[in-house]
């Protein structure tokens, strides 16, 4: 099975407004003459089928760029795969699974928690030499403690829970991660260009990450927030490691796949069309389409409306706070990632969408005011049913 299409269709055979259309190329192409971003790669897709991908700026269509905590609905999507085939459960306790994990007060975490941001460990620290094996992996996560009772909060982890969930991947198949994520998924999709874990000798291609543009001033941060902050001066450095060539091979699960804007949209496609029953239908409505943890979450002070691995858009006032804009259906799921990036797609209206930038912008509130606005401007490209 290949579904991947990277051909483009015009936008009246796809039922996409093409004035609408010429709107969302204008907002991205207008941000790269203003700055700070040097390069912004989109793409837009519909029933299966390609309306635009395009590349704005220095880079081309053949660069690939890192797409962060993009990256966890890949993961997730690899666990639904295995729920369908009743090899994970999620009720059941990840020490269930993986001996040693429940030390530390951890013996009741359960996999439905670690996808949901639940679990209790947000901040649990995993680094290199730990990472580089299964083994250092495990033996650092029987060391990790609970921050708060798990399925009491909601607080992102952003690197944490992934690495347990690429754990149970290893554990219930025997095979690593990152192959059987490959295999399973990317490949026979025919999305060859969307990797966790790139080998040195495939790497040439991917966008260097770099800092761009200036802090907020204080009157900034105040006219849009309400309050004053003095914003550091100095940049967070800790995303750069992500151009290091053997943390790209490693393919960090909470944030490290590589990708196309197209190789993104073109993978909810799939999530939407389950092309040859991929997932279990009901294991992959289930998580993409039900809210299973609804805390506040401190990030957005919003329902977080996660699914599993994955969020959903809702409706209201909230909408506009979960990374998908205010013109995408209630049933669009997604998930964004730092830096600016952003994935979803829309079952309602058959549109997926994603936005990818190897430029960290050192000002947050710009930084999203430019993905509402490209968000809006793609869920509206075709009206709501």
């Amino acid at each position: 099975m290949s579904f991947a299409d990277y051909s483009l269709a015009s936008a009246t055979d796809t039922g996409i407004d093409p004035a609408r259309l010429d709107d969302l190329r204008g907002r991205v192409a207008h941000a790269i003459e203003r700055g700070p971003l040097a390069t912004v790669q989109v793409a837009l897709a519909r029933h299966g089928r390609l309306v635009l991908f395009e590349t704005f700026g220095a880079q081309d269509n053949a660069t690939r760029f890192n797409i962060f905590s993009c990256t966890k609905p890949l993961v997730a999507a690899a666990i639904w795969r295995l729920m369908g085939e009743r090899r994970i459960d999620i009720e059941r306790p990840v020490a269930e699974y993986l001996e040693g994990f429940g030390a530390n007060g951890k013996a009741a975490v359960t996999v439905r928690q670690v996808l949901c941001h639940t679990a209790g460990f947000p901040n649990a620290p995993l680094a290199a030499p730990d990472w580089w094996d299964s083994a250092g992996r495990r033996r650092r996560m029987a060391d990790w403690y609970l921050e708060w009772e798990p399925g009491s909060q909601l607080v992102y982890h952003a690197l944490s829970g992934h690495w347990v969930l690429a754990e149970l991947i290893i554990e219930v198949t025997g095979r690593d991660y990152r192959d059987y994520i490959r295999d399973t998924l990317t490949a026979p999709l025919g999305l060859a260009g969307l990797q966790l874990g790139v080998p040195a000798g495939e790497q040439g291609a991917i966008a260097w990450l770099e800092h761009v543009g200036e802090p907020p001033e204080p009157d900034e941060i105040e006219a849009q927030l309400g309050m004053r902050i003095d914003f550091p001066a100095t940049q967070d450095d800790s995303l750069l490691i992500f151009n290091d060539p053997a943390v790209r091979a490693l393919g960090i699960p909470g944030g490290g796949a590589v990708a196309s804007a197209a190789d993104v949209a073109l993978f909810y496609q799939a999530l939407i069309a389950n092309p040859g029953e991929l997932w279990r239908p009901e294991v992959l409505e289930d998580a993409t389409g039900k809210v299973h943890a609804d805390f506040t979450d401190p990030l957005t002070g919003c329902p977080a409306h996660r699914g599993l691995g994955v969020v959903l858009a809702g409706s209201g006032r909230y909408q506009p706070y979960r990374g998908m804009g205010d013109r995408v259906s209630l049933r669009a799921f997604g998930h964004q990632g730092a830096g600016g990036q952003v994935a979803w797609g829309d079952p309602q209206t058959g549109l997926s969408f994603c936005l990818l930038t190897n430029g960290l912008d050192a000002n947050p509130l710009r930084s999203a005011r430019f993905c509402a606005a490209v968000n809006n401007r793609a869920g509206a490209c075709v009206r709501l049913p």
